[in-house]
């Protein structure tokens, strides 16, 4: 097939398929059924997180495992302006107090300890969801005298399409960033921080700026996802495994093109809801056999590994022609 006709009227595969996708996505709950509507809300939401977690580690090089941290955050805005008793302000309001809250958070942790290196930043990022909830525990209990937060809850299509336009902004960051000069040097501390320094960047400033946006993302996502739940208290809202969730799903699907880690999120998040719906007797065993062998054999996850099959598939065809 001729392709350069298709380049230049500007038909792309890739953009094809990605606006068929998005506009299923649209049109989802008018035709889809309310199951539907509320597992693609939850694969969204896990695609947020990880895109999210990839924006700054996965170009940085710096593991971070304050994804619980900032989403807590976001679950709590909504905790304090969405009562059970009536809204104090519009969602969207309180979806962006959640992820500028969550920013604010992430400025001041990354200017005191994003100049730290290595495992001793993420040790700092793990102790910070800890350090939030112990602080948010002991303050419910000890001060405010209750043990959960009711939220109001709010209708499933309108949390899907909160979900699905914070999809779209966190994809168009990551697009626009990662083909930026601030996204070049992003890869260059990646690469190598002391010649990025070298070359006049900035590097604790630009670590610090990434770091903020990722956790807009995270806090924004946790506030809207907050109105799907009847209750919350600090134990569910700074969730642990919500720091390593997102970092298994970039590392399932690869980090290499911006569509890795969409795809890895929505398949792991997808696997792990039927193996706890179907097998929850073996869910562990099974999410950790799944896991253990996609590292294995999928060093580059699931999109590198369909790279290369591709490409052994490519050139067998140009050997035999």
């Amino acid at each position: 097939m001729d392709t350069t006709r298709f380049k230049s009227k500007g038909f792309y595969i890739p953009g094809i398929i990605t606006l068929i996708i998005f506009a299923g996505l649209v049109t989802l709950p008018l035709f889809g059924s309310l199951y539907n509507v509320i597992l693609i809300t939850t694969l969204l939401m896990y695609a947020n997180l990880t895109v999210s977690w990839v924006l700054f580690s996965g170009l940085t090089g710096y593991m971070s495992l304050a994804t619980a941290a900032f989403f807590g955050v976001g679950i709590y805005a909504s905790a304090l302006f969405l009562p059970i008793t009536g809204a104090e302000l519009p969602i969207l309001v309180v979806v962006l107090i959640g992820g500028l809250a969550s920013s604010i958070i992430a400025f001041g942790a990354g200017a005191l300890t994003l100049r730290l290196r290595g495992i001793y930043f993420t040790i700092f990022t793990f102790g910070l969801v800890v350090l939030i909830m112990e602080l948010l525990n002991w303050w419910e209990l000890s001060v405010n005298k209750i043990l959960n937060r009711y939220i109001m809850l709010v209708d499933n299509n309108y949390i899907f399409y909160v979900m699905l336009g914070l999809f779209v902004l966190v994809m168009l960051t990551f697009f626009f960033i990662r083909r930026s000069k601030f996204g070049l040097a992003m890869r260059s501390i990646g690469e190598n921080e002391e010649a990025a320094s070298h070359m006049g960047i900035n590097v604790t400033m630009v670590k610090i700026v990434t770091f903020a946006i990722s956790a807009f993302f995270m806090g924004a996502t946790g506030a809207i996802w907050a109105t799907k739940l009847s209750y919350i208290n600090p134990h569910e809202a700074f969730k642990v495994l919500i720091s390593f969730l997102p970092v298994l799903m970039a590392i399932f699907g690869g980090m290499g093109h911006i569509y890795g880690p969409v795809i890895g999120a929505v398949i792991f998040a997808y696997l792990q809801e039927t193996l706890q719906t179907k097998f929850s007797e073996i869910y562990m065993l099974s999410f950790g056999v799944v896991l253990v062998l996609a590292i294995l054999y999928m060093p580059h996850g699931l999109v590198g590994l369909i790279q290369k099959v591709w490409r052994r598939i490519s050139g067998g065809k140009r050997v035999h022609t």
